[in-house]
């Protein structure tokens, strides 16, 4: 019987003090099953690295340069698969605004190797761990994207993208909560996400997980129209025959 190799879960460290994340880092190192994925020292950077990274858990101060820890933490909760958040913080004033935003513990510092074996423990039993065997359903809707607005940092589920439309420099994405401008490029996106975001028009790609059927109208022209009466989007010539495809193998009957 072949022995099952223990799970190693990614843990980001988000602090503003250089001697803070390495004492973080001293201490991870220290306890078993767990490794550090990456560091931010600001809020933008966290949610940034929280896209690239998809830790598992993070670690997070309150008081930081830009968007601070708990409007990150705020971001980072409207996601669909958030990591779980261990707050780790020289306030202890913070402690029930915490919890207003999930978080899996609340550490004052200086952080103590047992209390923070404890906290990491705890937050590997909740939040990320249960949601895996939701991700596991529909793997290709995992990820975010991180996106630089005026605002700051802004996170979005790849999963909740209904449709991404060029125009001209920029790319607007359609999502379930709204509308983001982006300098990404649709090629961009749809070779970072090729299971995800599906070709539809030079100037369109479409969320598969919100397509619903494809029609053609009289004069010849083909649509995608989108679940939940969401809308229709035209299809080019060119892509009708890939969409037609898609809807073949991915969808019953």
């Amino acid at each position: 019987m072949t022995a099952t190799a223990p799970t190693i879960r990614k843990v980001l460290i988000a602090d503003d003090e250089p001697l803070a994340r390495d004492r973080l880092r001293r201490l991870i190192q220290d306890i078993p099953g767990y490794t550090v994925c990456g560091e931010a020292a600001d809020g933008d950077s966290t949610l940034r690295q929280v896209a690239e990274l998809d830790p598992d858990i993070l670690l997070l101060d309150i008081r930081m340069p830009g968007t601070d820890g708990m409007d990150a933490a705020t971001a980072i909760n409207q996601l669909d698969q958030p990591p779980a958040i261990i707050f780790c913080t020289a306030y202890d004033h913070y402690a029930i605004k915490a919890f207003d935003v999930s978080a899996a513990a609340y550490l004052l510092k200086p952080v103590r190797r047992e209390a923070l074996s404890e906290a990491l423990a705890r937050s590997g039993q909740v939040n990320r761990v249960q949601q895996q065997t939701l991700a596991a359903r529909d793997a290709e809707d995992s990820g975010q994207l991180a996106i630089k607005t005026h605002r700051g940092t802004e996170l979005i589920d790849i999963g909740a993208i209904l449709y991404c439309e060029a125009d001209q420099k920029y790319v607007t994405i359609h999502h379930t909560r709204g509308e983001i401008v982006s300098d990404y490029t649709l090629k961009e996106l749809e070779q970072s996400h090729p299971k995800s975001l599906l070709r539809i028009h030079r100037h369109t790609l479409v969320g598969v997980g919100f397509i619903q059927a494809l029609t053609r109208d009289g004069h010849g022209h083909s649509s995608v129209v989108l679940r939940d009466g969401l809308g229709q989007l035209p299809v080019s010539r060119r892509h009708t025959s890939a969409v037609r495809q898609w809807l073949q193998e991915h969808q019953p009957g």
